[in-house]
Order: C-alpha cells, then sequence, then structure tokens
C-alpha cells in the first residue's frame, strides 16, 4: 500500500487491511485491539502483558468472541450473541461508530476474526498489515485499559447488539450444498495447513480430512514470507482466481475453528473478489458431527 492510497484512507470506511504508517498518523481515532490466541494453548493475555502496542485493549478470543455453551457441532468457537459481543465491545470502549485495527503476532490468524465480525455489522475495522513484526515503535508491557487512554467519548462508549447477517456467515448446510460443486455455487476454501487438509496430522479436531469438495487455501498464502505483510491485491487476486473464486459465485471460507479462515475472508475482500461467507463451526463443527462425511488427501 503507497503512502499516498494510505494518506488518503478514511477512519470511517477502512478497508480489510490498513499499514502500520498508517495507524501512526491516525491512532487518536481508533481503537487498536490485540486479538492474540494460540492453538498450543499458550496465554494471549500473557502475551499482552509481556508486550503490546501503547494504547491497545486485549480482546479474548474465547471469552469476547466465541460463545462455548454450545453443541460441538457448532465448533471450537462458536459466534457469540449479539448481546454477549456489543457487551464486550462497549466493555472495551468501542462504541457504535469507533473504528478498530486489530492485530496479532501471527499474519492476522487470529486478529482477522474480530475485524470480520465487525466488518459483517458494517462497522469499521481493519487489521493491522503485519501486526506485531511489522510495528515500529517500542511496546508496552502490564495490563491496559482502553477506556483509560482514549477520548471522553470513547469512554463511555455503547456498542449496540445487532443480529448476525445471514448473508455474511453460512451453515453446514449451506457448504455441503456449494461443495457439491453444482453450477454457479460458491466455492469453498479450507484455510487449514496442507496437511491437515489432506488429513496427515490432525491435532484437535475429532476427525482427520477435510469437506469433500473443498478446496485447500491456506491462509498463510495471503501474506509474504520475507515481509510479514499481505499481498499485493493483484497477486491475491491471481490466487484466488486459480483457486476458482470469482466475484459472480463467490466463496465460503472455513479453518479448524472459524478463526484463522478470516484471514481468507479478508484476503478475498482485498483481492476485489467480493465478500466471501465464513463457516463458522468450521472442521471442528463439521466433524463433530458423525452425519457429515470427510475427504481425505489432495483435492
Amino acid at each position: 500500500m503507497s503512502k499516498s492510497n494510505t494518506a488518503s484512507i478514511d477512519p470511517a470506511h477502512l478497508p480489510p487491511v490498513v499499514a502500520p504508517e498508517w495507524v501512526l498518523q491516525h491512532r487518536e481515532r481508533v481503537v487498536l485491539a490485540d486479538v492474540r490466541w494460540y492453538l498450543d494453548g499458550r496465554s494471549g493475555a500473557d502475551a499482552f502483558r509481556a508486550g503490546h502496542i501503547a494504547g491497545a485493549v486485549f480482546v479474548d478470543m474465547d471469552t469476547d468472541l466465541s460463545d462455548h455453551h454450545q453443541p460441538a457441532v457448532f465448533g471450537r468457537h462458536p459466534m457469540p450473541s449479539p448481546e454477549h459481543f456489543a457487551a464486550a465491545m462497549t466493555r472495551l470502549g468501542i462504541s457504535n461508530t469507533t473504528p478498530v485495527v486489530a492485530y496479532d503476532d501471527s499474519g492476522g490468524a487470529t486478529a482477522g476474526r474480530l475485524v470480520v465480525m465487525l466488518r459483517s455489522l458494517g462497522h469499521s475495522a481493519a487489521l493491522l498489515d503485519g501486526g506485531l513484526r511489522t510495528w515500529p515503535e517500542a511496546l508496552a508491557t502490564g495490563d491496559a485499559d482502553v477506556r483509560h487512554s482514549q477520548s471522553m467519548a470513547q469512554s463511555a462508549a455503547q456498542f449496540t447488539a445487532r443480529a448476525w447477517p445471514a448473508d455474511r456467515f453460512a451453515t453446514a448446510d449451506e457448504v455441503a450444498a456449494a461443495a457439491a460443486r453444482s453450477a454457479g455455487a460458491p466455492v469453498v476454501l479450507d484455510a487449514r495447513s496442507a496437511d491437515r487438509f489432506r488429513g496427515d496430522s490432525e491435532p484437535i479436531d475429532p476427525r482427520q480430512g477435510h469437506i469433500p469438495g473443498a478446496r485447500n487455501a491456506p491462509w498463510a498464502a495471503n501474506v509474504h514470507p520475507d515481509t510479514g505483510r499481505f499481498r499485493d491485491p493483484a497477486e491475491l487476486r491471481a490466487h484466488y482466481e486459480a483457486l476458482g473464486v470469482n466475484t459472480a459465485t463467490g466463496a465460503i471460507c472455513y479453518c479448524g475453528s472459524g478463526v484463522s479462515a478470516c484471514a481468507d475472508v479478508l484476503g478475498i475482500e482485498l483481492a476485489g473478489l467480493g465478500v466471501p461467507r465464513l463457516f463458522v463451526a468450521s472442521w471442528s463443527g463439521w466433524s463433530s458431527d458423525p452425519t457429515r462425511p470427510a475427504a481425505v488427501g489432495d483435492a
């Protein structure tokens, strides 16, 4: 993203990804959200205390962005109720009009979840390109409360509960129908690594493999390994078009539990190929349902 393009971004209408240079210029007008979470069980809150962007607030994947009082077929990170999500956002100092820039230390694999949730509601939210890897300033340590560092208007923030829009999220039945690859159906993309897609390994979910008919689109392919930043929109467009994604049919993205797939959702939008739907239950939910088939090997 060029500096000229960066300067022209309106905080009220953020693109899917923003550069750290832009955030440095506009940090007083946004809430910075640290959304670190680790599949291996490490504590995101501990990582936040050890070092975070000054003024950021920690967003807990398990308590703020998920509802674990759901059946297993809803996955490891089911969507919270609109009321629960609104209460969490309000507590964090995010109002109905507060732009949010979320980051992590994994290239967008976890912070993308908050961004996709907010953008689905029409809220201005973006991923910090490169996350902590590209942040140029020294990190702050300890706990932080965004309500003590933002403006008075944000400290009295109220986020209104709104229903999750059906056109931004897919059900298991809709995924099954799309994966059958009928003419005009969305492409179903699996954002997990190739070995988990093939079923070579499965560290956490009930069964190995993938949804039959899905195509493997590891989220990490969106990020340049040398810079840690998202690839150019033209590169992303070519990548997703090669997987069959186009603006006419769209895509449905899933992963292990509806978290890292959000990086594919944002990557497709950044590529100018529309806004795909997220299958929140993902493989954790699908594989927990014995009536759902599983495939192994390359698609």
